[in-house]
């Protein structure tokens, strides 16, 4: 999964005494139960998501629960990926209310609110009642993902301070926990028994973590309330007009659409698409063309392009692991192993036990190579990490064709495909992070975090306007097509390694 995880928030010091969490200063367990509970939500809506979509529609399992909205699997993969587009293109708006409007704090309390209500929205029947649940957790989520990892770096002091990488992985383990657990519990209940008991279990999840995020604000650090460059009263009133203005444009336009009849719902899911790709097209751009950057900073935002790309091609497949693969999993792969009967829905779980099982592994790795300076770089690790992804598309393909029959594939199939695709994560996300802060110029250190974010969006968009195109990506050749692009990518990137590597400069 991307992480939500940044490690470039300035630190503000260390509350004093009392009781510590694992070493570490008790806010750290604060930090790690609501994200835990938020990614308890996330990723349990998100385990139901495309299978409620498809459910009673030609594409849904014969024989399974009804009651969902009937779509096509195209239209499915559609919603999901612009979805999930918005999720991460939101998180950098939703860094900015953090440091000019509320504070980190106040805008995690206000975003987990909004992704509560979202859920419960979610929790009504009704077609209206789904599209703005969905759009509530988009938003909410947006606002919390960079807000969270802000506060856990205000905790230490300082980025030497030598707890500061364990306390960020200690609250990696609880996004992870929080997604493992998800699909087992929400999944269940949502796919075996009712679909919106389900979404209002992600809910409950959620108000579970504000609740005990409220009683432990006293152990977080002070600066966490602190809005670090509030809005003069100008600019808030510029904000607000501009914000009125497109409103206003906005309710017009999507009015007299509706009023000519010819509304569907492409009026939403093509202008979101495209504006995900536009918008970090165009920041990159902003950001290369800045005549205040030096030289060295230039070359490096021509570097960090290479590796955006890299990261866009890599989550545009990842990403499918809850859409088409999700589908696939419902209507066309065994549902028993062992004698044990379980919903599709549990197969998204076995990313997240995937990654707490091999990522002590690949950071034991990395090490053990370093030592003896055989440690890849960055360069060859994305390039690995698409060639893994693609590995994974191309594994696919053979119970792909072996269900074309009817015949229910193997659920060992998914496993292998989920733990190859883990394998290119921990290959890409933690290092991109990183690669990220290092290549980042000074004037652009925050917003830089927003722009490796805004990759997935990129990615996710791709695949959104492909199924809004009708392109079907549950066709063997399309699978393979996407396999082979990875492939070449991770080709490509491993052929300009050293041109890449030069423009990186001193970074490595």
């Amino acid at each position: 999964m991307a992480s939500s995880l940044t490690k470039g928030a300035t630190a503000q010091g260390t509350p004093a005494g009392g009781k510590t969490f694992f070493g570490h200063p008790r806010g750290l367990a604060t930090l790690f139960m609501i994200e835990m509970w938020e990614r308890f939500s996330f990723y349990g809506m998100r385990a139901l998501l495309v299978v409620y979509l498809i459910s009673g529609g030609p594409d849904a399992k014969v024989g399974g629960q009804g009651g969902g909205l009937g779509m096509t699997e195209g239209n499915a993969v559609a919603i999901y990926s612009v979805y999930l587009a918005m999720v991460y293109l939101l998180a950098m708006p939703g860094g900015w209310f953090g440091d000019r409007v509320w504070g980190p704090r106040k805008t995690v309390v206000i975003a987990s609110g909004i992704v509560m209500a979202g859920h419960l929205a979610l929790s009504v029947p009704g077609q209206a009642t789904f599209f703005a649940g969905l759009g509530l957790v988009a938003l909410g989520s947006g606002l919390i993902k960079a807000n969270i990892s802000t506060m856990v770096g205000q905790l230490y002091d300082g980025p030497q301070d030598p707890r500061r990488d364990g306390g960020f992985t200690i609250f990696y383990i609880g996004i992870n926990l929080g997604a493992f657990a998800a699909p087992l519990v929400i999944g269940t209940v949502g796919q075996s028994y009712n679909w919106h008991l389900g979404f209002a279990l992600a809910a409950l999840g959620m108000a579970l973590g504000l609740a005990q995020f409220l009683i432990g604000t006293r152990h977080l650090n002070a600066e966490s309330s602190v809005v670090p460059t509030p809005l003069a009263a100008e600019e808030r009133r510029g904000w607000l007009r501009k914000a009125m203005i497109w409103l206003i444009v906005a309710a017009v336009f999507y009015t007299g659409v509706v009023l000519s009849g010819s509304w569907t719902l492409n009026w939403v899911l093509i202008p979101i698409t495209i504006l995900g790709l536009i918008i970090p097209t165009g920041v990159l751009i902003r950001i290369k063309r800045d005549r205040e950057l030096s030289a060295v900073e230039q070359t490096k935002v021509s570097g960090y392009i290479w590796f955006f790309v890299a990261a866009a091609v890599f989550w545009m497949i990842y990403d499918q692991g809850g859409s088409t693969m999700s589908a696939f999993a419902d209507s066309k792969t065994a549902d028993t192993i062992f004698g044990l009967h379980f919903p599709s829905s549990w197969f998204q779980s076995v990313n997240p036990l995937m990654i707490m099982a091999l990522a002590p592994v690949f950071a034991w790795l990395w090490l053990w190579l370093a030592r003896r300076d055989r440690e890849p770089n960055t360069t060859l690790k994305f390039a690995m990490a698409l060639v893994l992804v693609g590995a994974s598309f191309f594994v696919f393909v053979v119970p792909m064709g072996m269900a074309q029959d009817g015949t229910k594939v193997s659920p060992l199939w998914l496993v292998s495909i989920y733990m190859i695709q883990t394998m290119g994560e921990l290959c890409l996300s933690p290092v991109g992070l990183s690669v990220t802060t290092k290549m980042a110029p000074a004037k652009y250190a925050s917003q830089m975090m927003g722009v490796w974010f805004l990759a997935v969006t990129a990615g996710d968009c791709v695949t959104g306007l492909l199924s809004i195109a009708g392109v079907d990506l549950s066709g063997v050749g399309v699978i393979a097509l996407e396999a082979a692009l990875a492939a070449l990518a991770g080709f490509a990137v491993f052929m300009y390694r050293k041109k890449v590597v030069a423009l990186m400069a001193d970074v490595r």
